[in-house]
């Protein structure tokens, strides 16, 4: 994926919230000059427009709060997960240094 379609699907979704216009696929494409294929097969600028989508929809509803914090949870408990592996890596390495040459 060219870092450049990322950059105008975030561009555009952004001006898209601005104008208070819905956020489709096709606006997406058309304003971006992506193809609307493109958007769909491509997970990481899906996942853009999905997103942007969803917070348009949802952003003042009960049902899209509680969306957003099992989001924030699930992400929370990921990085617990990876700071907890980063933490026994680090006590493993203290106990066992490696042999200096």
């Amino acid at each position: 994926m060219n870092e450049n379609a990322l950059v105008r699907v975030e561009r555009v979704c952004a001006e898209l919230v601005t104008t208070g216009q819905p956020i489709t696929f096709t606006a997406v494409a058309e304003h971006a000059n992506i193809g609307r294929a493109t958007l769909y097969r491509d997970k990481q600028l899906r996942a853009v427009v999905d997103e942007h989508r969803t917070r348009q929809t949802d952003a003042r509803t009960l049902t899209g709060l509680a969306t957003e914090v099992a989001h924030l949870r699930t992400v929370v408990e990921a990085l617990a997960a990876t700071v907890t592996k980063h933490e026994e890596q680090l006590r493993r390495l203290r106990r066992n240094p490696p042999a200096r040459r």
